[in-house]
């Protein structure tokens, strides 16, 4: 049987963005973290295999903090395991 998933979605001011995506990953069950521009398109898709929670996720989260500062608003979207 597949695993079946949800997706959540925020906004989230530029700046609070690594915040936001630290605490997310604290809940667990993350399977996928899309960050989207106000306009909607994609600027990065992280899939969250396990073990990737530690040392591997921190490129990604300086690469975040670069897309960060170029965006005013973003939406992040969270797929979430069941």
């Amino acid at each position: 049987m597949p695993d079946k998933f949800r997706t959540e979605e925020f906004k989230v001011e530029g700046e609070k963005l690594i915040a936001k995506i630290k605490e997310i990953l604290h809940e667990g069950n993350i399977r996928k973290i899309i960050i989207k521009d106000k306009d909607g398109k994609t600027m990065m898709e992280i899939p969250m295999t396990f073990g990737i929670v530690g040392v591997l996720l921190a490129p990604q989260l300086a690469a975040i903090g670069a897309i960060a500062a170029l965006l005013g608003e973003a939406t992040l979207v969270v797929e979430k395991t069941e």
